[in-house]
């Protein structure tokens, strides 16, 4: 019975998430790859305004009906009412000037015929663009050097390679909430299982598998976490930001989850072991 409990007690990776086009739709995965800028895959595509300005589900929340699969090479996109499309990720052409919340990027334009398929579903021009290996996007654009090292890169995320957060801290505001929201609402990229809630505010460094992970920062919220992706559409009571307000407020905001940036390359499983190593 005690081996039992104990084994109850461990800490595992639950579950691992990425979003191939930024702000579209997540997809689970059994295992990933860790790359320097976060998991392989994981929103190395992002659609842009007419002037190269990054749109996200903040303004557009039908962006999270997008379903993007990763081929071989490129992109499958499917949406509602629109024909699947097939995109080859580009290698070469017309880089543009853009940026990911004030931290500067240029990656290639996709062809026309992904910009056409995008302006058709979002009713307006717009263009997709793609991170290429050449496409560096370091962190310390936006943080000046305040988190991690200075050759450290970022995918078109936020600001971080990857998101962790504990089942039991969604477990915890379910419990508060009429309503209770899927963990997907917070777009993790990790969620880990067998803490108390919140637990990962107090790791600084932890091993899932056999890779290693710094614990950077919490992750400060947004509108968008109350974008209801399986709508497209936002919750019109304003939550789950309006419950958390309540109890997750910070200096810097309405925090959530923290923050990861890897010390390691390799494969992560659902399943490994989660080890907190400070």
């Amino acid at each position: 019975m005690r081996a039992v409990l104990s084994l109850h007690r461990m800490t595992v990776l639950a579950s691992i998430h990425i979003y191939p086009l930024k702000s579209g739709a997540p997809l689970a995965l059994d295992q990933a790859v860790v790359e320097k800028r976060g998991l392989a895959r994981d929103r190395r595509w992002m659609l842009v305004d007419a002037n190269g300005k990054f749109v996200t589900g903040r303004q557009q929340p039908r962006l999270t009906l997008i379903r993007a699969q990763p081929l071989e090479n490129g992109l499958r996109l499917s949406a509602p009412d629109m024909p699947d499309i097939d995109l080859a990720a580009p290698s070469t052409g017309t880089r543009i000037e853009s940026a990911v919340w004030g931290a500067p990027v240029n990656p290639l334009l996709a062809d026309d015929a992904a910009h056409d398929w995008i302006s058709a579903y979002m009713r307006a021009p717009h263009r997709l663009v793609h991170m290429d290996a050449a496409c560096a996007r370091p962190m310390k654009a936006k943080y000046d050097g305040r988190y991690g090292n200075d050759d450290d890169e970022v995918s078109f995320a936020d600001g971080f390679p990857l998101l962790l957060i504990s089942q039991a801290a969604l477990d915890q505001l379910n419990a508060k909430l009429a309503a209770p929201v899927p963990m997907l609402r917070f777009r993790p990229n990790l969620v880990v299982a067998g803490t108390a809630p919140h637990a990962e505010d107090q790791w600084k460094r932890i091993r899932v598998g056999a890779i290693e992970f710094e614990v950077l920062k919490p992750c400060v919220r947004c509108v968008f976490t109350t974008v209801e992706f399986e709508r497209g559409a936002f919750d019109p009571s304003g939550e789950p930001l309006r419950t958390l307000l309540k109890y997750r407020r910070s200096a810097e905001g309405v925090t959530f989850g923290q923050n990861l940036i890897p010390r390691g390359r390799g494969i992560l499983r659902r399943g490994d072991a989660v080890e907190v190593l400070a």
